[in-house]
């Protein structure tokens, strides 16, 4: 029992606005939507057949509904998978377009995933209107 580890967590009463993301090297945006009710399988399938990647290799997945009022995040963190899903109380996510129709998805950096999914419009790096930053 000695080697038991313990963890503590601590309430402050919010939740925090920014997310870090495992410290992956990069993220992988499905540029067309998709059924957001699926899950752990689902989404692993659509990483590996629709954007020819493996989850386990340690790249982020990123997909969004066709509204792009919510996002599901799939990550693997060396033991499991992770589905992390965030949904917009007002105003969209600002998606990238797909500029070639046969790339099913595009190579985000760390620093930009964390610009979307915190609602920076990447095309220009302008706040979307309902993002508003703690003072």
């Amino acid at each position: 029992m000695k080697n038991r580890r313990h963890w503590r967590l601590s309430w402050s009463g919010r939740w925090p606005r920014h997310v870090k993301f495992f410290g992956q090297s990069e993220g992988a945006v499905a540029l067309e939507p998709c059924d957001l009710r699926k899950g752990f399988n689902g989404l692993h399938a659509l990483a590996t057949e629709r954007l020819g990647e493996d989850p386990r290799q340690g790249a982020l997945f990123v997909f969004s509904n066709r509204r792009h009022t919510r996002i599901k995040i799939l990550c693997w963190d060396g033991t499991g998978l992770w589905v992390l899903t965030k949904r917009l109380e007002q105003g969209t996510f600002s998606w990238p377009k797909n500029a070639e129709p046969e790339t099913p998805k595009l190579r985000l950096t760390p620093q930009a995933l964390a610009m979307l999914t915190d609602g920076v419009d990447l095309r220009g790096a302008k706040m979307r209107p309902w993002y508003e930053r703690e003072g």
